[in-house]
């Protein structure tokens, strides 16, 4: 079985992955951890499209089911007939900055107000998150996602709106029966 959960950033998507591998027993892999090359400060270097595909395909076949958190949107046609089951998470605007705010803060610590470069680099992430919503938008966006949604092979559950953790599981749990 694999099961792929996607949004915008911020939405909630690692977070519902890794309650689902705890209630499932099942695997999960996050986009990033394949498309993010391991540098410090996190989220500089990208990995090729092959490279990423290869590796993620390679653990994928480690185990007999998966949940891969993160958008792969971009990542081939391949990934739009390999999945059992999909999941969208949409929540509002204003509520998913704030958990990206709050989650640089997290992840960053001091650095966020003393080190220019992660300074910039948060502004900028901030930046492009903040514009999941505009229509006209070519990264990553709600035009992107509901598109991928039409491509996906699969049964795709939406959940829409600041919905808690348990609801969402008890959702995907409740589909997946």
């Amino acid at each position: 079985m694999k099961i792929h959960i996607f949004g915008a950033s911020g939405s909630g998507t690692t977070t519902l992955a890794s309650h689902l591998e705890q209630e499932l027993g099942w695997k999960h892999l996050d986009a990033d951890d394949y498309y993010w090359k391991k540098t410090n400060p996190p989220y500089q270097e990208k990995i090729t499209l092959l490279k990423r595909n290869t590796t993620i395909i390679k653990d994928i076949e480690l185990h007999k089911s998966v949940i891969i958190s993160g958008s792969m949107v971009s990542w081939g046609k391949h990934w739009e007939s390999i999945f059992d089951c999909a999941v969208f998470l949409y929540v509002p605007p204003a509520i998913r900055i704030q958990c990206l705010m709050d989650r640089e803060a997290e992840r960053y610590g001091t650095l966020l107000y003393t080190d220019q470069n992660v300074k910039s680099n948060s502004e900028a992430f901030l930046d492009w998150a903040k514009q999941y919503d505009d229509p006209d938008f070519d990264g990553r966006s709600i035009t992107v996602h509901k598109n991928w949604i039409k491509k996906l092979k699969c049964p795709v559950i939406q959940i829409e709106g600041d919905t808690m953790i348990k609801e969402r599981v008890r959702l995907v749990l409740e589909q997946l029966q």
